[in-house]
């Protein structure tokens, strides 16, 4: 075997077979552009992470309660402050802002600043450079989210409290922040200074109070090792800017990983292409390669042949899909900036791309690598005998591409995954959904050929047998299509869920306006007013704060100090807003014990039952098995100074979903009702100018009260859930477009057979009417049947996910899905007929002259 021989032979086939080439490049290029785009970005997000870790936290360490920082803590940060190191300040609670000038209110994050932050990085403003104005008087800089909603322009004036600010700006970037928290809940910086004559900091307040320090690494590891203890003693969270480096880090890699895989799906359908269209180029080669054999070329010889065709195609396909991936990459920051907290960079990460050029070769040849076998078994005779020659079946080699084939996806989906236990699992759920595509399209063909009845039209009967000619890609099309249709059609599933549970419906009972702070003082005003607008009071809960004291004898500090069980500290150190009340509401499932009006507390003088003479309380399932308590257990509580010990009477399971007041621990009436308490009063209003017009009024009355306007949240989580589905639609889409490039060569491989088919007909007198109608019936019924597979499996992996992943009762979204069945099976019919149109169009005459050269 002579290499430049090889090589010129490859070469000259190559020319001979342009438009094969194309789709076997095109079935490798997007799935190389999707792993290269998105690995590159990752890398990229990493290296950006890196360069800016102290500008994530604005300084070097964080300092967090829920509580005004203890004399002990706030001795130490006195005493760093002496000795120079700046130290800044951040007071953050939920309230109510309202424009004096629209009268229209918006619930926002408050956050008052005092001392130099942020120590790295800068925060933009529009007009610029307002930010060092901040501090200079009554002024505040927002995010532009609230400019829009209260119809505010910079000059304008805000009442934020009891207290006016003047708008000086609005907030384009803050260090460390998704895009996304300010949809959520948007920021309003004031100055510190003023803080108290605003009369936010009032009992059940839910502040957070940070205190951020600058210091050298050094200095900041021995301030930790000195002074941990005495911070975490005082439930003080500590953050660092390492720390944040490495948490984000790891969630945005998780991220591009998840999506990694999703690319890699784009990939292995390329593969898929591949292997069908060398199997019919091979097929339409064998005459070649026998001619070729009776001239004295080895079996070794032709195989190399085309085996070199396969690595250049792939090579050239892949470095295609390299320069794609490298102009999509630039986008990605841009779709994905609702998520990052910092600006990334959109240079090509080489390796990336090296590794995306070697895996297409890769994927290319090993796909290939199978039909190519075939090419070992074209005997001479062949040329001679063709019609009673008989190949060879599989044999030891062809068994060891299947291996090498599963092995290499096995290690590629490990390579792209978070971790190899789910890259195996990846790898598992590819094989089984590829098994499911192929059997569902196999038995659903086979169902079809033999539902069409004998009386039906001539076109319908035709265009269904053409799905089992000879060389037909049935499967291989239903394998790529379905797979684009099924991971769309999956998010898609699992969004609508995601939605429909958060919806707020319009039933006349369900509340969409809360009120909540509301101090003892201000309830009666509040429901005097709410009545005066003809409001109905849906619900008033109570809301008492607590912490624990002991669980099961032991005490707080003992728990948290013993090293020998895997504990969770949240549970032991957070501020509890618990309630009191006598039943369950609608989003409470009682799972273990009995609740209180099912057995009555017994009377003091009565010890039998010494449980039941304790005072009682539900325990949501979650936090009950965090701090290892069940019914019968007893647990004390700090309630502003006393302790009161109550025991476990149930456990209940709490749907968090729903908009409702739900609670961690419920208190049974009777024991809390004199204690400090706050209220949250629901009510509903249908009209958003009245909800509008009520919560100004509540405001001017009481400036420490906060509204939430369900239906504002609904708009929000429709954005946010709606730019997630986006995010990871756009990589699926390059799997949809994968199946397409794959229909679109299947359609190439078995046009010649078309053509004979309709030249045969025409002979036959048929028109080109009747030949279109042929080939809509077959495409059509091509596209139904990859649509409804994936459908099929994505109703049940989107159960699957809603059900037991997010624990979320399932609804099918019937219609949606029957749109995206028939809006497949569409585009799969006007693909397969815009590559169709020289075989409707070609005389008959000249097609079966070429058949006989």
């Amino acid at each position: 075997m002579k290499i430049p021989y090889v090589v010129r032979l490859a070469l000259r086939e190559l020319r001979a077979s342009r438009r094969r080439v194309g789709v076997y490049m095109g079935s490798i290029t997007l799935g190389v552009a999707a792993l290269v785009s998105i690995n590159s970005f990752r890398v990229n997000v990493a290296s950006s992470i890196h360069g800016q870790s102290r500008m994530l936290l604005g300084a070097d360490l964080e300092l967090r309660a829920r509580q005004p920082f203890p004399s002990p803590v706030r001795a130490v940060i006195d005493s760093v402050a002496r000795e120079g190191t700046p130290v800044s300040e951040i007071t953050s609670l939920a309230s109510m802002a309202l424009a004096l000038r629209s009268g229209l209110t918006r619930l926002v994050d408050i956050r008052a600043v005092r001392g130099r932050y942020p120590f790295y990085g800068a925060i933009e403003t529009a007009p610029a450079n307002r930010w060092q104005l901040l501090q200079t008087g009554h002024n505040t800089l927002v995010d532009s989210t609230v400019l829009i909603q209260l119809d505010v322009t910079v000059g304008d004036t805000l009442a934020i409290g009891e207290s006016r600010f003047v708008v000086i700006g609005a907030l384009t970037r803050v260090p460390g922040e998704m895009g996304l928290r300010a949809a959520i809940g948007p920021r309003v910086y004031i100055p510190a200074r003023y803080l108290d004559e605003t009369g936010l900091l009032r009992f059940g307040s839910r502040a957070r109070y940070a205190t951020l320090l600058a210091m050298e690494d050094q200095h900041r590891d021995a301030f930790l090792e000195r002074h941990r203890e005495l911070l975490r003693s005082h439930s003080v969270r500590i953050d660092t800017a390492t720390e944040r480096e490495e948490d984000l880090t790891q969630s945005l890699s998780l991220l591009a990983r998840y999506l990694g895989l999703v690319g890699l799906i784009a990939l292995l359908l390329g593969g898929i292409g591949v292997a069908s269209a060398v199997h019919v180029f091979v097929k339409g080669k064998l005459d070649t390669i026998a001619v070729f054999r009776c001239l004295g070329a080895t079996q070794r010889t032709m195989f190399t042949v085309y085996l070199l065709q396969a690595v250049l195609l792939g090579f050239i396909g892949a470095a295609v899909g390299v320069a794609l991936g490298a102009g999509v990459q630039t986008f990605l920051p841009t779709l994905f900036a609702d998520f990052l907290p910092l600006e990334v960079g959109r240079a090509l990460e080489w390796r990336s791309a090296l590794a995306g050029l070697g895996i297409g070769v890769w994927v290319a040849v090993i796909f290939a690598l199978h039909p190519l076998l075939t090419v070992r078994n074209v005997p001479p005779l062949k040329a001679l005998r063709s019609e009673y020659e008989r190949h060879r079946r599989r044999d030891f080699p062809s068994y060891l591409t299947y291996v090498a084939l599963f092995a290499s996806i096995a290690w590629l989906s490990s390579w792209q995954a978070p971790n190899r236990s789910i890259g195996l699992g990846f790898t598992a759920a590819v094989i089984v959904t590829t098994l499911v595509l192929w059997g569902v399209a196999f038995l659903a063909a086979q169902t079809i050929r033999r539902m069409v009845p004998r009386s039906a039209p001539f076109s319908l009967r035709q265009g269904v047998s053409n799905l089992f000619r000879p060389h037909n890609q049935t499967v291989a099309v239903t394998l790529a299509v379905g797979f684009g249709v099924f991971l769309l059609a999956t998010l898609y599933v699992v969004q609508w869920n995601l939605l429909q549970r958060l919806r707020i419906t319009s039933y006349p009972e369900r509340p969409n306006l809360f009120l909540f702070d509301i101090q003892r003082d201000q309830r009666t005003g509040v429901e005097t007013l709410l009545r005066e607008r003809g409001l109905p009071i849906l619900d008033i809960t109570p809301i008492v704060t607590a912490r624990l004291a002991d669980v099961k004898g032991r005490t707080v500090d003992e728990l948290r100090r013993d090293t020998t069980e895997d504990r969770s500290r949240w549970p032991l150190t957070r501020e509890y807003r618990n309630t009191y009340r006598d039943t369950l509401v609608a989003s409470e499932e009682l799972v273990a014990g009995t609740w209180w009006s099912d057995r009555p507390r017994a009377p003091p003088s009565r010890r039998a039952d010494e449980a039941y003479s304790l005072p009682r309380i539900s325990v949501e399932e979650d936090i009950a098995q965090e701090l290892r308590v069940g019914v019968g257990d007893r647990i004390t509580w700090n309630v502003q100074g006393r302790l009161i010990e109550t025991v476990v009477a149930s456990i209940r399971r709490v749907d968090w979903a729903r908009f409702e007041t739900n609670f961690f621990v419920v208190f049974e009436p009777g024991i809390l009702e004199d204690a400090p308490q706050s209220f949250v009063t629901l009510t509903r209003a249908d009209d958003a100018r009245v909800r509008a017009e009520v919560q100004r009024d509540i405001i001017m009355q009481n400036p420490n009260i906060a509204a939430l306007d369900l239906t504002l949240v609904q708009d929000t989580m429709d954005r946010v859930l709606g730019s997630v589905a986006l995010a990871i639609r756009f990589m699926a889409l390059f799997s949809l477009l994968s199946g397409a490039f794959v229909l679109v060569g299947a359609i190439a491989t078995s046009q010649f057979q078309r053509m004979r088919e309709s030249a045969l007909l025409k002979t036959l007198g048929a028109r080109s009417w009747l030949i279109t109608q042929i080939l809509v019936t077959e495409y059509f019924t091509l596209g139904t049947l990859a649509a409804f597979t994936g459908v099929s499996l994505a109703t049940v992996a989107g159960w699957a996910l809603t059900r037991y992943f997010f624990e979320l009762t399932f609804r099918l979204p019937t219609l949606s899905l029957v749109g995206v069945w028939l809006l497949a099976a569409a585009l799969t019919t006007t693909i397969g007929m815009l590559g169709s149109r020289e075989v409707v169009r070609k005389a008959p005459l000249v097609v079966l002259r070429d058949m006989g050269e």
